[in-house]
């Protein structure tokens, strides 16, 4: 049996939602292993002098728990030895 847990995570792009998406699940993607589904929740734009210069995507991702696996990475965080970018 797998268990998975869900998270938000916000992507941000200056061409489109569609990039901010990509950007934000290809980042996740780094430090989460085995992501399932990456809906997105929410779009919206940052607006300077009546011109967007912002996309973002807010979006819900679903990943394979190991709470083993998690211990240990936090762990190595808080030690300093691995950053989570």
């Amino acid at each position: 049996m797998s268990v998975y847990k869900v998270i938000e995570i916000i992507g941000r792009s200056k061409k489109s939602w569609e990039d901010a998406a990509a950007s934000a699940v290809e980042t996740a993607a780094k430090t989460l292993e085995d992501i399932r589904i990456a809906e997105v929740k929410e779009l919206d734009m940052k607006v300077d002098k009546g011109k967007v210069i912002e996309y973002r995507a807010k979006l819900s991702v679903s990943f394979k728990y190991d709470k083993e696996r998690m211990l240990e990475d936090r762990a190595t965080v808080l030690k300093g030895k691995r950053s989570l970018e």
